[in-house]
């Protein structure tokens, strides 16, 4: 039985003789006419109310069901956070959820750079960010209030990076400029001294760890190990024969992982400069590379290894912890994120979801799952012991999302004693927080709080 009465079924069948004719399909036209006898004298009218509607119908079901699937998304989202609000209201409520992933709205936007965002970075202890941009400047942030504290000038083109020392005594940066600065943030973050010997653009600096060192990345094809003490450069290593866009330590210091627009990632002896492995499989330049912390290995494995796990592949785990890493991921132009064994340079895994280049990587700080943003405008969350996309925020900013940084600190409450400091590890007036920030070419900066 027809669900259409006559007159619709009149309407339809105009309407898609009205599409036939002005598409071009004249055969079609005709056949479809000839088997409308009741039609016979119908003539496509430019003006006529079924003019077009056939087009315009069909766009509007499209838009209706991406406006349904973002719908269903964000109701999904807001039963994960109902849900998570029920579990912290039955625990501690002065206490952040460490689980906590990210969700639209951002808390606080940023708003102060003139040019592109190409760098944030978590103080360790206290409630501060800062960001580096395109406009030659640093700025710092109070993330809780979204307040802007203090500018950085001191480089004269395109900040291209910034990290804090692990005590949060030193901040430092590099830059287009050729050069590498030193901040002193206990003395309101004077410039105390400069590293020069990158003979082209500066990509990343890093500290590695025990803070006496930094490792930076350039186009110059190099990467570079400084120490802090006499500010001299101290190694230079060859690894790559195109530009380095990133140079990463590993958690005890004995490698770099480094990342190139020749569209591998290596993993270099931090002491000799030798390759310990080569990750090929990229089709397109690579913009990003992070070792999987130790608390996501776990994880990674689940992912990777199926539950019989033979002799020989844990036999192979083994080796590959002996290392004191076990795990890269890598980001690219060509849009996968890709999970590679650190020991053999193979790809354990890919990760495909994004539209558009990737930029940014980072753990959560519960070692669960790995964020990603992306010149697509979004950031997505992947659980890593299943590989699949948990939550994407579709319009995280309105442009390329260039960097994220992830934060986690205790904020002290009221039940803390009288000089602000929470009165013990796990005291009731205090809350672990974590925190997301992230930067975009749209000038502005996001900070995504619980």
């Amino acid at each position: 039985m027809s669900i259409l009465a006559d007159r619709q079924k009149d309407d339809l069948h105009k309407a898609i003789l009205d599409y036939l004719h002005s598409a071009g399909y004249t055969k079609a036209y005709e056949q479809f006419k000839e088997e409308l006898p009741n039609l016979a004298a119908f003539t496509p009218e430019p003006n006529a109310k079924n003019t077009g509607i056939l087009v315009k119908k069909w766009t509007s079901v499209i838009r209706m069901q991406k406006k349904i699937m973002e719908l269903e998304t964000r109701l999904n989202q807001a039963l994960e956070e109902n849900a998570t609000l029920g579990n912290m209201t039955a625990g501690s409520s002065k206490r952040a959820n460490p689980d906590w992933i990210p969700s639209a709205p951002a808390k606080h936007t940023l708003l102060g750079h003139r040019g592109p965002i190409m760098a944030v970075t978590f103080h360790p202890i206290y409630t501060t960010l800062v960001t580096a941009s395109d406009d030659a400047t640093l700025k710092v942030w109070e993330w809780e209030s979204g307040e802007l504290e203090k500018t950085l000038k001191g480089h004269t083109k395109s900040v291209t990076d910034c990290d804090f020392d692990s005590k949060g005594k030193t901040l430092v940066s590099s830059s287009y400029d050729l050069l590498i600065k030193l901040w002193n943030v206990d003395n309101d973050y004077q410039n105390f001294a400069t590293l020069r010997g990158h003979e082209h653009s500066i990509s990343s600096a890093k500290f590695m760890p025990g803070d006496a060192r930094i490792v930076s990345s350039s186009r110059d094809l190099t990467v570079r190990i400084w120490d802090i003490a006499s500010t001299h450069c101290i190694k230079v290593i060859h690894s790559h024969d195109q530009w380095i866009r990133t140079a990463q330590p590993s958690f005890d210091g004995r490698w770099i992982l480094t990342c190139s627009v020749d569209h591998t990632a290596r993993i270099l002896d931090a002491e000799t400069g030798n390759t310990k492995a080569t990750m090929i499989g990229h089709d397109h330049v690579l913009e990003c590379a992070v070792f999987v912390p130790r608390n996501a290995v776990a994880a990674v494995r689940a992912l990777i290894t199926p539950e019989s796990e033979s002799e020989e592949s844990k036999a192979r785990m083994a080796k590959i912890d002996s290392l004191g890493v076990s795990f890269v991921v890598t980001g690219s132009r060509d849009r996968d994120i890709k999970i590679w064994d650190a020991l053999h340079g193979q790809c354990v895994y890919t990760l495909k979801g994004h539209n558009d280049w990737i930029r940014s990587l980072v753990f959560h700080p519960s070692g669960k799952y790995l964020l990603s943003s992306s010149d697509d405008y979004s950031f997505r969350v992947w659980e890593l012991k299943t590989g699949k996309c948990v939550r994407t925020i579709p319009a995280a900013h309105t442009h390329f999302v260039a960097c994220m940084a992830w934060g986690r600190q205790r904020i002290s409450g009221p039940d803390t004693g009288t000089n602000g400091a929470a009165e013990g590890a796990d005291g009731e007036g205090d809350r672990i927080v974590n925190v997301l920030a992230t930067g975009s070419s749209d000038k502005e900066v996001k900070v995504w709080i619980p």
